[in-house]
């Protein structure tokens, strides 16, 4: 992100709000939220695939603003090394244990980093395409589902706006994974709804209309490859994530914070002892 849209990001977070993570957060675990989201407790140790996406979202966003500022892809070496200085910086100053996978350390998921990025930088296509924003913060008042403004804003981060050869307005959500994404993952996944509401509110989509959608993963293989896969957000879509964020924050302000036990508890939660001790 740039200074300006850190700026603007810190502005929007001091109003009343929520966000994706945080209604992530609170449905996955509500304890979790309470730690992280309540009680501010710095994490316990940090998983390595987080500092991972966050280091290949530096590339990315390097690529696509490369190329809304000049028209160009931007040299693959460059976008590499930024995401290897990126990653060891982050791996480097944490102050909390960093946990890697099995057979996985600091260099091979450099390598690792550095070849998915040699494969979306290669198959990237954007001729006739016109990139509106990366890494775009956007604000919007929350409604009830009956229409009703709330004291809240929802707020989220589009990692890239773009307008392709069509016409259409689409939202990009850039993740890496080991396995693919099945469909029904995709249509089910709450940030798209997020991003439709968002770019509706903002006056990018129209009330009546769909928000177009794609979620392009860099798979984490031997041979790295993109997937990308294309998604709808209606307005019905759209209501039912007010309604969804609506009742997330009811039953935040009634304090219902309570464990949810799930594959994420044995994959390195940050907060495993805390929630031993409560």
């Amino acid at each position: 992100m740039t200074n300006i849209q850190l700026k603007t990001l810190a502005q929007l977070k001091e109003s009343l709000h929520i966000s994706y993570s945080q209604i992530s957060c609170y449905m996955n675990c509500p304890l979790k939220y309470m730690f992280r989201y309540v009680k501010g407790f710095p994490p316990e140790r940090v998983s390595s695939a987080l500092i991972f996406g966050k280091s290949i979202h530096t590339g990315i966003e390097h690529f696509y603003i490369t190329y809304k500022r000049k028209q160009e892809k931007a040299d693959v070496k460059t976008v590499q090394e930024l995401f290897a200085d990126v990653f060891s910086s982050e791996i480097n100053k944490s102050e909390v244990p960093v946990i890697f996978r099995k057979d996985e350390n600091k260099d091979t998921e450099i390598e690792m980093g550095k070849s998915m990025l040699k494969s979306f930088c290669r198959s990237a296509k954007l001729k006739d395409t016109q990139i509106i924003g990366v890494e775009m913060p956007l604000s919007a008042r929350l409604y009830t589902d009956k229409g009703k403004p709330t004291d809240f804003v929802i707020i989220g981060v589009i990692d890239a706006l773009i307008k392709n050869c069509d016409g259409d307005i689409v939202a990009i959500d850039n993740k890496t994974a080991l396995r693919a994404k099945s469909s029904e993952e995709v249509e089910k996944d709450l940030q798209f709804s997020v991003y439709g509401y968002l770019l509706c509110a903002n006056k990018y989509v129209a009330k009546t209309d769909d928000a177009y959608c794609r979620m392009d993963v860099l798979r984490k293989l031997k041979r790295p490859k993109v997937e990308k896969y294309g998604t709808i957000r209606t307005p019905s879509d759209r209501k039912r994530l007010a309604k969804i964020a609506v009742n997330v924050l009811t039953a935040i302000e009634n304090q219902a914070f309570y464990p949810v036990r799930s594959w994420m508890c044995s994959g390195g939660c940050e907060y495993k002892n805390a929630c031993y001790s409560w």
